[in-house]
């Protein structure tokens, strides 16, 4: 199981590193998690560089000899990222230059970090490599100027970063060239349906360690039981109903008989490893407890991945009439973006609603692997501009002319045309409805990429 590298992005207040988290992570609803605790916890986003996808932690200002207060909760959260990262960007201003505070983060991380580069920010409109110059003395090999608002010299120094790591082939290509159709061929000289990797992410407590053992509990054939490192999910094979799966437990998984809820401890870094290397994931949320902006960010995470999706709502036979009511509105009102997932109300303990939750893993694996044919899909996109035409822009109407597939896990959907730049929001959405529904794309979020043709009036050089 592939593991995407950590980079953690490390220096005192104010050199920066914020900036560079949006850089790299390349959008402003990029934020994972925020680490339940102080406003200046270490956040989590996903970042790539052509075929490196990467984890970035954005940590607080580091101020390495506090000792109380903010400042010394600041810097234990600092020391936790240099533990989960691969990889620590230590950030430093070049306008202002080199300070006691670099030199003291420096001597920690020469102790404690695995690798370090060092980043020399703000460098746009200087002699960078002057500018650079005196941060040799920090001890940390060559400095990379940079600027994070400007982007000049981030992706040398992403490309620094990710040199010893092998690229990560993409799901959705990894998918599309192993399988002939979703869970009806398996490579050549195997026999049966292929194996579906299913991810149980969700926040602690939640009852993930109690749905697994629930899964393992029947019809268990574990073929291994390997743990990775601290950073590292759990993989399990099992089968169920004669269908084999890879479980990735981002809880840890741990004997039947041992689990119990609350010894789960939420880690940021196994939920996004978890969400990278598997096809299907259950967000598992708790009946008696409002939906939080926890889940929603786990949940844009998975949506911004282009995993297929199913939703349990765990401990339904606890929940009390007006504690369903709440999540239900909840679920209609934070997780809007997910409705093209199934929802389940279930009980891990009791073990009702499982099946069926298991059967919708399957059904979204299936849309998520969908083959559509150019023919099927172009017609259905001359039924959907023939009942609602894209609207003009000015003196222009964009002309849908064909569709193909671009990929799958998710599918993408690709449409040619003219003037396609000038589609809203609106009409895209509109597509996607009516792909899905025409196609019956239930439990995957899926694509569509407009590509115009060239103007033959336009004048050339």
């Amino acid at each position: 199981m592939a593991r995407l590298p950590v980079l953690a992005l490390v220096g005192r207040p104010n050199v920066g590193k914020s900036t560079l988290f949006n850089r790299l992570t390349r959008s402003r609803t990029a934020l994972v998690a925020d680490v339940p605790g102080l406003t200046r916890d270490r956040q989590y986003g996903r970042g790539r560089l052509g075929d490196h996808p990467f984890i970035v932690i954005d940590s607080g200002g580091f101020e390495p000899v506090a000792k109380s207060g903010i400042a010394a909760e600041m810097a234990r959260q600092t020391r936790q990222a240099v533990v989960e990262a691969d990889v620590v960007v230590f950030v430093v201003d070049g306008r202002e230059g080199m300070s006691p505070r670099d030199q003291e983060i420096a001597a920690e991380l020469r102790r404690t970090a695995q690798r370090v580069l060092l980043a020399v920010n703000k460098t746009e409109g200087m002699p960078r490599e002057q500018v650079a110059a005196e941060f040799h003395a920090l001890g940390l090999g060559e400095p990379l100027a940079i600027s994070a608002a400007h982007g000049d010299g981030v992706r040398e120094l992403v490309e620094t970063a990710l040199a010893p790591f092998e690229p990560v082939a993409p799901a959705q290509a990894e998918e599309a060239g192993e399988a002939e159709e979703a869970g009806e061929a398996a490579p050549a000289g195997e026999a049966g349906p292929r194996r579906v990797k299913v991810a149980v992410v969700g926040r602690p407590n939640a009852g993930k360690s109690t749905l697994i053992n629930a899964l393992l509990g029947e019809e268990r054939l574990i073929a291994f039981d390997q743990p990775g490192t601290t950073r590292d999910a759990v993989a399990v094979d099992f089968e169920r109903g004669g269908r084999p799966y890879t479980l990735i437990d981002t809880a840890g998984l741990r004997r039947r008989g041992k689990v119990t809820d609350t010894v789960e401890k939420f880690s940021v870094v196994k939920t996004l490893q978890a969400i990278e290397d598997c096809n299907v994931c259950v967000l598992l949320l708790d009946a008696g407890e409002q939906v939080s902006d926890q889940d929603a960010t786990i949940a844009g995470y998975i949506l911004e991945a282009g995993r297929a999706l199913v939703v349990g709502v765990n401990k339904w036979d606890q929940a009390d009439a007006a504690a369903r009511q709440r999540i239900k509105s909840d679920l209609d009102r934070k997780l809007y973006f997910l409705r093209f997932a199934r929802l389940h109300f279930i009980s891990a303990r009791e073990g009702f609603g499982i099946g069926a939750l298991m059967r919708s893993v399957d059904e979204a694996y299936a849309a998520a692997m969908s083959k559509l044919s150019t023919p099927k899909l172009t017609r259905a996109l001359h039924e959907a501009v023939e009942r609602q035409a894209p609207p003009r822009r000015g003196p222009i109407r964009p002309k849908l002319r064909y569709a193909h597939q671009g990929g799958q896990n998710p599918p993408i959907v690709v449409i040619h045309g003219t003037s396609l730049d000038s589609v809203p929001d609106a009409y895209r959405r509109y597509l996607e409805s009516w792909f899905r529904e025409r196609f019956a794309l239930l439990g995957t979020p899926l694509r569509i990429e407009f590509r115009s043709a060239a103007n033959p009036y336009a004048p050339r050089d």
